[in-house]
């Protein structure tokens, strides 16, 4: 930790970090990208060139310091460079997740006040000028993929490469410029406008420094080592705390090569190809990954599929008593990690939400090193992980040091109170705080908002939010979030929400896994049109009621669910419903679906649907149909049976 500690105070800032990276390695691979089928690499030395020549650029553009530069897109290289190249100028940057919606992208783009935007494509291009009229401030769009933009003709219009060649040109004409600029940088200055999760109302605007999060890097280094000789491959959203963490923060500091894929639909292919030796997944990724292996094990041959499941039997005892099946390392698990491309694997994350204790047992029996990590934007992402392979399913780990510091304020008698945390390189504050702003950090304290306690061993053990824990009508409490993550180690299972706070029983709202159940149906000859069809069709209901029941005979009387209904649609953060990191908006769901949550309490077996759903394109599907209440109390007959 040491050494990264040193290179922090030496270069404070991103740009001078990229600065120092190009002259000692100018010709080592910083970055590569797939374009067309092909690994691209860029050096330091080019890497380090493109930001110098974006920030001369926007420079000669007119941003100046204080001005906030966004940034929308997939993951690239241009995205970091241009990032890097804002905060060379003194400008902030501010990125957006690129699914954001119009009214979103207005919202962040007015309440940040940015000046200039560095924008993807012809897609983000058109949701910027639909509203960049609105945006007073909103001066120039940098657009980095040129196809398709022949056809526009706006003053605030650029393209990257003519951006480049303008910094260029002002280089060459002052070549000490850049280096003037960057040693005026200030690493204790707001370098970063990040977003929040936003799970009740809008986002908030973290500012981070980057001498913070450099410094921060450091100490997570330090427990998670990573060199030039690591791969990771960028696919979290980069407007997320920890995106920043790798993709800038720790790459910079270890200089571990960082990849990009070349688009969504080409993402596990183009993981495997890198094998990357470390990955951080949201969990509803590892949830996903999961859910596709077992589905696929669906169209294997019988042979396979039995080789597959006494793998997977071998490999799970073995976890259960603290070591690796051979027998299932043969059979199963090398091959496995090679289809996922995990061979390299030395380090593995999930963070961001509670990951399900069967998920978690699945990916590490496959001998994956897969560990939690817990924290907050406000506190640079994460500040506890596992150790090693100190593994328990039910505890986020340990703080990465003595210099964090963690309490739980108000413990009740089992010792459950709200988790606190502190360290030094929290955040600065929130962007344009005014007094209406709810703060989440008092005295110095970060106040989670989760519910937690501190095991015997001294590992943080975080429940749910404490806000969604909930008590039902005989005063018993349980977690909303763990028994959905139970439900969602089921391939079939997309999303599910648990009610019953103050309520007799627990009931569900279900979301199929599309792409699963539909090629399940298929496999089982029935037909069906759309998601809403499927989800209404009686042999899916059986299914879920079957994966339910199993769910159920591994919880508590007080966890166990009695009622349920399969959605006629995902849930979406387009609607409101999910973050865009896939965090369930609790109070947008039970004010959508008041109806629908009311007619499971009341004892109606079905309930009537006549909607219009908007999809991103702007087209509409009207859906009319009828969702069937499966009870399963003991008393109440089954739909199988009814049939």
């Amino acid at each position: 930790m040491t050494d990264f500690l040193a290179r922090a105070a030496a270069a404070d800032t991103f740009p001078k970090l990229l600065r120092l990276n190009a002259a000692e390695h100018p010709d080592a691979v910083a970055l590569r990208e797939k374009i067309f089928g092909l690994w691209r690499p860029t050096t330091w030395s080019q890497y380090h060139a493109r930001a110098r020549a974006f920030a001369l650029g926007l420079r000669d553009l007119g941003v100046a310091r204080g001005d906030v530069v966004a940034l929308i897109g997939d993951n690239r290289p241009d995205w970091v460079a241009g990032e890097i190249a804002a905060h060379a100028l003194g400008a902030p940057s501010l990125g957006i997740y690129r699914d954001a919606l119009e009214d979103e992208v207005l919202y962040l783009l007015g309440f940040g006040e940015a000046k200039a935007v560095f924008a993807e494509d012809e897609e983000q291009v058109d949701k910027l000028l639909n509203l960049a009229d609105r945006v007073p401030s909103l001066r120039h769009i940098v657009f980095c993929d040129p196809r398709g933009m022949r056809k526009y003709d706006d003053p605030r219009l650029i393209a990257a490469d003519a951006l480049a060649a303008r910094g260029e040109a002002l280089h060459a004409a002052d070549p000490g410029l850049y280096d003037r600029l960057v040693d005026a940088t200030d690493g204790e200055e707001v370098a970063i406008l990040c977003t929040t999760s936003g799970t009740t109302a809008r986002p908030k605007l973290a500012m981070l420094s980057s001498a913070r999060v450099l410094r921060h890097c450091a100490r997570y280094l330090a427990v998670d080592p990573k060199g030039p000789q690591d791969d990771y491959v960028s696919v979290l959203p980069l407007p997320w705390v920890m995106e920043q963490i790798y993709a800038l923060g720790q790459a910079l500091l270890s200089r571990m090569k960082v990849n990009f894929v070349e688009d969504a639909d080409t993402l596990m292919h183009d993981f495997r190809e890198i094998a990357p030796t470390f990955v951080l997944f949201a969990p509803r990724v590892w949830e996903a990954v999961a859910a596709d292996v077992r589905a696929r094990m669906m169209d294997a041959s019988p042979l396979k599929r039995w080789l597959y499941e006494r793998g997977m039997a071998a490999g799970l005892g073995a976890l259960d008593g603290h070591r690796r099946s051979s027998l299932a390392e043969a059979v199963l698990f090398r091959a496995l990690r090679d289809r996922l491309g995990f061979t390299r694997l030395t380090s593995a994350a999930t963070g961001g939400a509670a990951l399900g204790p069967d998920t978690f047992r699945f990916f590490r029996a496959m001998g994956v090193p897969l560990r939690q990590l817990y924290g907050q934007t406000e506190a640079m992402g994460a500040y506890t992980l596992h150790r090693g392979d100190r593994v328990d399913f039910d505890t986020v780990g340990v703080p990465f040091d003595e210099s964090i510091d963690i309490r739980i304020l108000d413990a009740d008698r089992n010792g459950i109170g709200e988790v606190l945390a502190r360290h030094a390189n929290m955040f600065l504050g929130y962007y344009r705080a005014g007094p209406d702003t709810v703060s989440d950090v008092r005295d110095g304290w970060m106040h989670t908002g989760d519910a937690g306690y501190i095991d015997a061993k001294g590992e943080l053990v975080v429940i749910d939010r404490i806000k969604d824990l909930a008590v039902n009508v005989r005063g018993e409490r349980f977690s909303p979030q763990y028994i959905e993550n139970k439900l969602k180690f089921s391939p079939y299972v997309a999303e599910a929400v648990i009610l019953g706070a103050g309520r007799e029983y627990l009931a569900a709202l279900l979301c199929i896994r599309f792409a699963v159940v539909a090629k399940w149906a298929e496999k089982n000859r029935i037909a069906f049109t759309t998601y809403a069809d499927l989800a209404a069709k009686p042999a899916v209901i059986a299914l879920l009621r079957a994966e339910v029941e199993r769910v159920n005979a591994g919880l508590t009387d007080v966890q166990r669910i009695a009622k349920f209904v399969l959605l006629y649609k995902e849930l979406d953060a387009d609607d409101g419903e999910l973050t865009r990191t896939r965090k369930v908006r609790r109070g947008v769901i039970n004010e959508k679906y008041a109806d629908l949550i009311a007619t499971l309490y009341a004892g109606s077996p079905s309930y009537r649907v006549d909607t219009v759903i908007r999809f991103q394109d702007g087209s509409t599907q009207r859906i009319r149909t009828t969702l069937p209440v499966i009870d399963l109390r003991p008393d109440v007959p089954s739909l199988a049976a009814a049939e």
